[in-house]
Parts: structure tokens; sequence; C-alpha cells
């Protein structure tokens, strides 16, 4: 079987390149270099262009954290993580389900490994290794890279596969038959991703919904001295729930972390395109936290009702009901002492409510450039069934600058691939139905 992330179990042996059919990828991204692969094992002579000094920029940043490849969990589940955009993902999915993909990083001599939480990482947890032994198998295979190269967009009159690029030895024009972009979103601009394609598509009259930030944190507006004393605290050992109408309430356990302005971490990126939403809908939003999930409401109340004696109010919390540190801290965030002791004393029930469900309001998503990704860009209507651009034939379109998001856990990065080779696969069946234009491209 081929281990090509864009490859047919027929296809398992690459073409050689066609000269008369030339395509140029702009994006060195997971999904431009997923697109390059299946372009090349198609037939075509492939260019690809990066403003970068090298491809993979923000692929080498993810993988700083161990590369969160994909996720174990059934295909099922796993697309249903795509929300909204279901009925779109699910076809790249089908085709380069999370097995594919280890298959393929197998065949490039990287092994992988399921972690405790489902999760799937390289062996070595490191990104680098794995884009070395991509990057020299399609530059075998032909692929020719050109750096540097910051895309100008379309000047009026400009047929649609002819590129401008502003590069170190000043402004170089490209003809392509096709053209496939893999810009990403907008944020991390300085790694490459900056959302400039927006303008540049929406002057061709291509729908784009706006970018926003996604897998990101939020302001909260906390005191000066929690934000202070508290910022990096962990939360650990929480309950998430947000209710906003939209469907299913959204309740997970993890953890999350204090900043000095809010919230973020892996808990919150997970419920980050709720709040965010709802926040747009309403100005803000209220989440509520469970603050001691490993007890039951019962044995909280009966925790915080046994007398203080001669117990400081925070030795008490801390030992009947184990609350201290930045848990104990969040309650002076909205109780004084004294109403903390209050409840203490006279309705230990409600205290024990109150932490099974304590109120964090979220008033704004953190800027676009701070997120791990974005939602947003060129609407799926905007597209045919084969990735190509409707206002604009012979362009193709794939990866993160399509408008879907997906949560952390490696749903990200295994959609980015399976996008990628979906959009190669498409553009290969227009050139195979005779959808060339016109303009020759360069030799």
């Amino acid at each position: 079987m081929s281990t090509d992330p864009g490859s047919t179990p027929s296809a398992s042996t690459p073409c050689r390149p066609d000269a008369r059919f030339q395509v140029a990828i702009i994006g060195g991204g997971p999904a431009g270099l997923a697109a390059a692969e299946a372009l090349l094992r198609g037939g075509a002579q492939v260019d690809l262009y990066d403003a970068m000094p090298s491809v993979g920029r923000k692929f080498l940043l993810a993988g700083k954290g161990g590369l969160n490849l994909t996720h174990s969990e059934p295909l099922e589940a796993f697309t249903a993580r795509y929300a909204g955009r279901v009925a779109q993902v699910a076809p790249w999915l089908s085709a380069l389900p999370p097995q594919a993909l280890r298959d393929w990083a197998a065949g490039l001599g990287i092994s992988t490994f399921v972690g405790s939480s489902g999760r799937v990482f390289p062996a070595e947890m490191k990104a680098a290794p794995l884009l070395r032994a991509w990057l020299h198998r399609l530059r075998a295979a032909g692929l020719r890279l050109h750096m540097r190269h910051q895309w100008q967009g379309w000047q009026p009159g400009d047929p649609p596969t002819l590129l401008r690029f502003d590069t170190p030895t000043g402004l170089q024009q490209q003809q392509a038959h096709a053209v496939l972009l893999a810009l990403g979103g907008a944020s991390w601009a300085r790694l490459g991703s900056d959302g400039a394609w927006v303008a540049h598509l929406a002057g061709q009259g291509v729908d784009v919904a706006p970018l926003q930030p996604s897998n990101c944190g939020f302001d909260v507006g906390w005191s000066p001295y929690f934000a202070q004393r508290f910022a990096g605290a962990p939360m650990k050992s929480v309950r998430l729930r947000f209710e906003d109408g939209q469907g299913p309430a959204f309740d997970r356990p993890g953890e999350f972390v204090i900043t000095a302005s809010g919230i973020e971490g892996s808990l919150v990126y997970a419920a980050s395109a709720r709040l965010r939403d709802a926040i747009a809908r309403q100005g803000q939003a209220t989440l509520q936290l469970d603050l001691l999930p490993g007890r039951s409401l019962a044995q909280l109340a009966t925790a915080l009702a046994k007398g203080r004696g001669a117990r400081s109010l925070p030795n008490h919390l801390k030992e009947h009901a184990g609350l201290d540190g930045v848990k104990a801290a969040l309650l002076r965030e909205q109780l004084s002492g004294d109403q903390l002791a209050a409840l203490v004393a006279t309705a230990p029930q409600d205290l024990a409510q109150r932490l099974k469900a304590w109120p964090v309001t979220v008033v704004a998503p953190r800027p676009i450039d701070e997120a791990i990704s974005t939602a947003g860009g060129v609407r799926f209507d905007a597209i045919d069934g084969r990735g190509m651009l409707r206002a604009l034939p012979g362009v193709f379109v794939a990866g993160e600058m399509v408008d879907w998001e997906a949560p952390t856990g490696g749903y990200l990065l295994n959609a980015c691939f399976a996008s990628g080779a979906a959009a190669a696969r498409g553009l290969l069946a227009w050139q195979a139905a005779g959808g060339l234009p016109n303009p020759t491209p360069n030799a």
C-alpha cells in the first residue's frame, strides 16, 4: 500500500513529472506539502512557493510540544469533532483517516505511539525528523522549492494562473497550468500565516468568511492582585461546563492555565469556538467550573459544614474541602472574606453548589495572532466539488484557509493533510477532464 497521504492503492509508484502540466502551490505547510506529494504522484511538475526562508515553520513550532499528529479514536467520533463542517470534511478524512496518516509517517521512517489521552505522537516527540524525511522524498520526486517568494495577488486583467511574487531579487512573474493555494489562516503571522491572501481573493469575487481566533484564550478581567499572583498557575482537575442554547452543553473535565488577562489551555481551547461565538452574539459568555469534580455535592456540603474551631477560613477550606491555592483565590475574585465566612457558617450547601458551578465570565477572545489556529476563510459555497474556486478557474484551495475549524488533539493537522491531498486529487481530476486554461506556462 502506498504511504503517500494523497495516494490511492492503485497509485503506489510516482509517475514521471509531465512538464506540459505544471502546478504552482503557494504555501509550504502540511496542506501544501501533502498536495505536492499527491500531485507529483499524479504526474504533475510541481513548484512550491513560500514567503518564509524555509517550509513548515508553524509545523515545526507545533512539534515543540511533541507534534500531536492525529488521534486514535474511531473515525466516526473523530469526524464528529468538526462540528458544523462534518459534511464537508468527512470526505477528506475518509481518504486519509488517522491510521492512514500513521502509516504514511511510518513510510518515512517515523514510528508513532498513542498517548494516554488517545493522541498520536511521533516516537521521538519531534517534528523536525519527519519534516526532513518528507522533504527529502518530495525533492527526490521532483518538487522544486522557491523560498522567500511573497505572493502579491493578481493585477486587473491577469489570468487566474498568472502569479506575481516579491522576491529578494525583485518582482517575479510565473505562469502555471493550475494553482493550489494553501496559505493557512492568520495566527502566528511571524511564521508566515498572516491572512494577507484574504484581500487578494475577496478582490476577485471569492466569498471569504472573516477570519477569527480558534483554539484561543479569553480575557476575563482579573483583579490586579489575582493577575499578578496567579498568572501562569495551572487550574488542574476541574470540569468546565458551558451552555449556549446552540446544542448540547459543553461539559468536559481537564485543566487550563490562568493568564494575566484571563484563561487559556487545552480545556479552554476545546470550548473556544462556542465561547467565541457566544461573545459575538451577546458581548460576553459565562462558563461554569466544577472546582472539585472528585467530590459530590453532598460530600462537599458535609465537609464544609464541619465546625471551623480555631482554624482560619483558608485552612478550613483546605482541610475539609481540599480547596487551596489558585482555586481558593478564585473565590475571592467574587466574594469578600466576610461573605465567604458567612456562607461557610450559615449556608454550606449553597457554597457547595457554587463550588460545583463556579461562574467565570469571559469578555473577549485573545487576538487572532495569539491563537493556535483560525476559523473562517474561503466559504465552501465558493468552492466546487473538486476544491476549485468557482470565481477563478484553475485555482484550488486547501488547508486552514478554508472555512472549517477543529479542536487541538490531532484534528487540526490530520484535516490539513487530508484537505491538501483532497484538493490535489480534485486538481488532477480537473486536468484529466480537459480543464487546462489557455495560457502556456513557463518551461
